[in-house]
């Protein structure tokens, strides 16, 4: 029996043969309901996750249990209406998240999707819920895609993004002196799409890309990568990956010894997460962009204490903004006075986000959410007072400057 207040985990898929007789048979009983009404007595939330894999420990069950909060502070209900959650583990693989994304929302009267982690399977279940009409919102996931030539006005990219990412980390790096780069990446669109924007800021700041080796995701042997790295004499060796991969990478780097032979390496998506699995003494020193730091401020020290006592250990800023987008999505839902896509889409973008992940925050027609991105650097080990006490801000870049501007958008939905 579930308890309430739990989610529900669906470690396995179900046959394909049975997903397509249960899409079928509900789909037809789905098409009596009256357009636009709410069509049973809950609210059902979905998250689609890497519960297992190499972003397990920065989406997983952290950011299940940030939407579960969520949920319970804003009360449980919304409309008179249970508010459930289902949480299944997509093993990274695109066609699983957009074969559950489809069931979802064709069978088991799913409201949202309120992340997805990893790119790839991120952008099989945008187009989904663009067939669909109903909404998705990603934390976890970076490709600037989403809100660019690939845009939906059901989806809402909320924390961060690869175009952010690198605006922010390169554009510093380079100006302090860091010309010369070699990107070691990771083989799918995140990767991709990361290392294309570091190199457009690196190249419009002044500086040369020198080459790049492309890895597999979740590996385990940086030797080769490394020593091609190394060969470049590259002055700055950019981590366009994510995860366990970044946190090998820079655990195989400080094995080579590659930054005692002068080269620097930038991470150009870090979570705390991973430094806290490096280790200060391999990652001091490090400059990192986040759009969230547990021990910025009264708030974000409130809530990551009360996200710390149920996990041991603290958020990262997928997992805040999950809990931040679940909170938005249900406040639109309670003022739209309805689930119904559009309208609370469009109260979604009407009402502003302040809370202790973003001030004065709010979603832009392209379906980007823009706030404050923060530059970091990686404390030395005799700087840290306690655990978790890992970063030094460096700079805070407000929203209009830290993401693409809608100038250079490809997003159709963009006024001219």
């Amino acid at each position: 029996m579930k308890r309430p207040g739990t989610p529900r985990i669906f470690p396995q898929l179900r046959s394909a043969l049975a997903l397509v007789f249960a899409s079928s048979a509900v789909t037809a009983g789905a098409a009596t309901a009256p357009p636009g009404a709410i069509s049973d007595d809950i609210v059902r939330l979905g998250l689609i996750l890497d519960m297992s894999g190499v972003y397990a420990d920065v989406t997983g069950k952290g950011s299940a249990t940030a939407a579960q909060m969520a949920i319970d502070d804003f009360g449980g209900t919304v409309l008179g209406r249970k508010i459930d959650l289902l949480v299944v583990d997509h093993q990274n693989k695109a066609d699983i998240a957009a074969a559950k994304a489809r069931q979802w929302y064709d069978t088991e009267q799913v409201d949202a999707i309120m992340d997805v982690a990893g790119s790839a399977p991120a952008l099989a279940v945008l187009e989904v819920a663009r067939e669909k009409k109903k909404i998705v919102v990603y934390s976890g996931p970076g490709t600037e895609r989403i809100t660019n030539d690939l845009c939906s006005p059901y989806s809402v990219h909320y924390t961060y993004d690869t175009w952010s990412l690198a605006n922010t980390t390169a554009r510093a790096t380079v100006e302090q002196g860091g010309k010369s780069w070699y990107f070691l990446t990771a083989d799918y669109a995140f990767g991709h799409t990361l290392q294309a924007s570091a190199t457009e800021v690196v190249k419009a700041n002044g500086g040369t890309v020198l080459g790049a080796s492309r890895h597999p995701l979740g590996s385990s042997d940086f030797a080769s990568y490394l020593l091609q790295a190394q060969a470049s004499r590259a002055q700055i060796v950019g981590l366009a990956n994510a995860g366990g991969d970044t946190v090998n990478a820079i655990k195989a780097a400080s094995e080579f010894g590659l930054t005692k032979g002068g080269q620097k390496m930038a991470g150009l998506l870090l979570y705390i997460n991973d430094i806290h699995a490096i280790g200060l003494q391999a990652a001091a020193g490090l400059t990192l962009t986040e759009a969230f730091y547990w021990d910025m401020n009264d708030q974000t020290r409130a809530w990551s204490q009360r996200y710390y006592d149920k996990l041991r250990k603290m958020p990262n800023m997928s997992q805040a903004g999950t809990y931040s987008s679940v909170m938005h999505y249900l406040k639109a839902v309670q003022a739209a006075g309805t689930d119904e896509t559009a309208a609370v889409m469009k109260q979604m973008k009407s009402m502003p986000i302040n809370d202790f992940f973003a001030a004065n925050g709010r979603i832009r027609e392209d379906g980007r959410m823009v706030h404050d991105m923060y530059l970091f650097e990686v404390k030395q080990p005799s700087e840290s007072k306690r655990p978790w006490d890992y970063y030094k801000l460096v700079a805070t870049l407000p929203g209009d400057q830290a993401f693409m501007p809608l100038s250079k958008s490809s997003c159709p939905l963009v006024k001219r």
